[in-house]
């Protein structure tokens, strides 16, 4: 009797392992929605502004914003799943020789396909993902600092490529906690209207820019 019952415990105590380690699984269908802080931090270059009167400005920088993040995924096998990244708005200073000319927002969705490291029983699943970025630009806006000098700013929209690499950490079967970051390519050209000192007609300008960020985030997700 003795024999028998400890081989029922040992059965059970592999019975509860096998539901507790499963309990933890990214797995084909499951759906995971994350929350938590995005900073986005430029890797910015730009063509050289150079004006009529004042000569070459330099290049175009752009400043850090952080914000709240969503991020979207569904696991399409054990291993392979699809993200979609959101943000609330971004807002960016533009400067120009250390002094700020402008100001502008924008919304990076960002969809990648990943791969998912372990199985569906691991507790924690590295991944790496890539895809794709689209940048739309609004609430383009020039600063009081440089006065009637520049007008009518605008930025083009951008399609580029993005990478990632993240980790969860599964709490139990429906909590993680996530870290992850993105690098993504973001190019527009920033438009605007300059006036010379002086003089009685603005020069239109184009200036090609580069922001290309890092992009980082920590989050807490739920999966159902």
């Amino acid at each position: 009797m003795n024999k028998k019952l400890a081989l029922s415990l040992v059965t059970a105590s592999l019975l509860s392992a096998g539901i507790s380690s499963s309990a933890f699984a990214h797995q084909a269908g499951d759906f995971i929605f994350r929350v938590g802080a995005v900073a986005v931090a430029p890797n910015d270059s730009s063509e050289n502004v150079v004006t009529p009167d004042l000569g070459d400005l330099g290049q175009f920088s752009v400043d850090d914003n952080t914000q709240v993040g969503l991020n979207f995924g569904y696991m399409l096998t054990d291993n392979w799943g699809l993200e979609l990244l959101a943000a609330t708005p971004f807002t960016h200073d533009i400067s120009i020789a250390g002094m700020k000319v402008a100001e502008t927002k924008h919304l990076p969705p960002t969809l990648v396909a990943q791969y998912y490291f372990g199985n569906a029983q691991s507790k924690l699943r590295p991944y790496v993902g890539v895809g794709v970025n689209f940048t739309n630009f609004f609430d383009n806006e020039i600063t009081d600092s440089v006065g009637d000098r520049l007008s009518d700013l605008s930025l083009s929209n951008s399609w580029g490529l993005a990478a990632q690499v993240g980790l969860d950490y599964n709490i139990n079967d429906n909590w993680l906690v996530n870290a992850s970051v993105w690098y993504a390519q973001i190019s527009t050209d920033a438009s605007f209207n300059y006036a010379p000192e002086g003089g009685d007609v603005s020069v239109p300008v184009t200036i090609e820019t580069d922001i290309d960020p890092w992009v980082y985030m920590v989050s807490v997700g739920y999966k159902f």
